[in-house]
């Protein structure tokens, strides 16, 4: 995957092939992954300064390996006993500044103790990445930290916990801050997650802002959360939605795209990496072509924030949006980054307890923004969660990370296309690591219940992204999509169970 408009694009140099090993199980078309080809018109990774580390990927540990420091135990099983974390162990302080050392995925699956658990006797095969993805153990533990050293409420208690708790908050808002290279923590607003962060984007600067005859701009591209609140919004201030159609390839056609920019345009919202197609599209030439017409931009980073380095402020982006669970962060917590010339001029959405001022039953006064937007008590272990998932994840090479994946993607591509009967749905020259496929003879569900019994976890369904799904002709269709914590091997058995599913019918 290239992603021009994020990174400058990956730094030349020897070309990577970090995966090693062959296909397991497979017959004369096997794939060699010394000699893996990368999918024409896709830029083959290079190997980043530094990253001559990374490693052949390497199976699953046995029964009786300890997946990494603090042996955590092999059934996967949370522990119970040892105590709680100290207060020390809640993060309070930003990402780290040095510098990251390269990246190979053993470094990341060692933190992991739920990849160390079986399903159905097998060892797990995570590839539901798509869907959310699994926490490291320093989280876990961060979490755990707090709840039994740190549990306070925040920024209205003057007793030491909830000055410790406070202080967490506001680190996890300053770390968002720098990892989306925002300007300021003052542009973050935690939230649930993008569904909830959209949905606040379109009731309190949509509301505002759209009327009679205004367009708001969604790629067929898009899932359903980028989809639904512009529909609903445009309902109600009598605005438009309209789709910009892609190409056969899963690209957004571009054509259109600025064909149908004009000054009637108010907002585009697009995603930064496609959840069905993986397709990563032009973000900052789009963005660039709105803002001509006068239109905000709104960025869908659900998908794209594990993957590959974000910098909102070269975007230009007006709103980005994104969910911690997406980013090895717990369930329930994400953030919306927003201009602070928007942000300021946006409305309260809802109302409650830490967005106000004085309240008094003639005249309510509201508190500054971002605590404005973030009405009653929020997401504070999710906060505390987050910051030590961006602890941990730029704790790594991240342009290593996106080389690997990208090299992996390849593999797997062409592993896949081995099996009779199958068909990945889209081809885009830049995307992230996901693969939507169908198998002929086989529905979906079929399929995802066929691998479950050897342990490989993928998505079967519309994934929440029909308009996508329809441009196939399709309802439906089986999804796996990968993270910096796959290997080879784990695509080689993803790829033999396949087969056995074809052999078998």
């Amino acid at each position: 995957m290239t992603t021009p408009d994020v990174m400058g694009g990956l730094p030349s140099a020897t070309v990577l092939n970090p995966l090693g090993g062959g296909l397991s199980g497979m017959d004369s078309q096997s794939v060699d992954p010394q000699s893996v080809a990368v999918p024409a018109g896709t830029v083959r990774p290079a190997v980043p300064a530094g990253a001559e580390a990374v490693a052949p990927s390497v199976g699953l540990p046995g029964p009786t390996a300890l997946p990494g420091p603090g042996g955590v135990p092999t059934s996967g099983a949370v522990p119970t006993s040892g105590g709680v974390p100290t207060s020390g162990a809640v993060p309070t302080s930003g990402l780290p500044a040095d510098q990251p050392p390269a990246f190979s995925p053993e470094m990341a699956r060692r933190d992991f103790p739920i990849l160390h658990r079986t399903v159905n006797g097998h060892p797990l095969v995570w590839l539901d990445n798509g869907a959310t993805t699994q926490k490291p153990r320093q989280v876990i533990e961060a979490v755990a930290g707090f709840y039994g050293a740190a549990n306070s409420n925040i920024h209205r208690g003057a007793h030491t916990m909830a000055r410790e708790a406070t202080e967490a908050y506001e680190a996890g808002r300053a770390a968002v801050a720098q990892f989306l290279g925002a300007g300021s923590p003052e542009g973050i607003v935690f939230v649930r997650g993008t569904t909830e962060a959209i949905n606040l984007v379109a009731q309190s600067w949509g509301r505002a802002n759209l009327g009679p005859g205004d367009d708001i701009l969604v790629p067929v591209l898009e899932h359903h959360s980028n989809i639904v609140p512009w529909q609903l919004v445009a309902k109600e201030t009598r605005a438009r939605v309209v789709p910009v159609p892609l190409r056969p390839d899963g690209q957004i056609d571009l054509d259109k795209y600025a064909d149908l920019l004009s000054m009637r345009t108010q907002l585009v919202a697009i995603s930064h990496a496609s959840n069905v197609l993986g397709t990563v599209p032009p973000v900052r030439e789009m963005t660039a072509l709105a803002h001509r017409y006068g239109a905000k931009v709104l960025v869908d980073g659900a998908q794209a924030v594990a993957h590959f380095p974000v910098d909102v402020r070269d975007l230009d982006a007006d709103f980005y949006v994104f969910s911690g669970h997406k980013l090895f962060a717990p369930t329930g917590i994400g953030a919306l980054y927003a201009k602070p010339e928007i942000l300021r001029e946006m409305a309260p959405w809802q109302g409650g307890g830490n967005m106000i001022d004085s309240v008094e039953f003639g005249r309510t006064t509201f508190a500054l923004v971002p605590h404005l937007l973030e009405a009653g008590t929020g997401h504070i272990s999710g906060v505390v969660g987050m910051l030590s998932a961006l602890n941990w994840l730029t704790s790594f090479d991240r342009d290593a990370i996106a080389a690997y994946e990208s090299a992996l993607m390849a593999y797997a591509q062409q592993a896949l296309a081995t099996v009779p009967g199958l068909e990945v749905l889209g081809s885009a020259p830049d995307r992230i690591a996901v693969l939507t496929f169908t198998l002929a003879g086989h529905d979906p569900a079929e399929i995802a219940d066929w691998l479950d019994r050897d342990g490989i976890a993928i998505r079967a369904g519309h994934h929440c992204a029909q308009p996508a799904l329809a441009h196939y002709g399709l309802e439906s269709a089986a999804r796996a999509s990968l993270a910096l914590y796959n290997t080879s091997e784990e695509v080689d058995q993803l790829v033999a169970s396949l087969r056995r599913l074809q052999e078998d019918a």
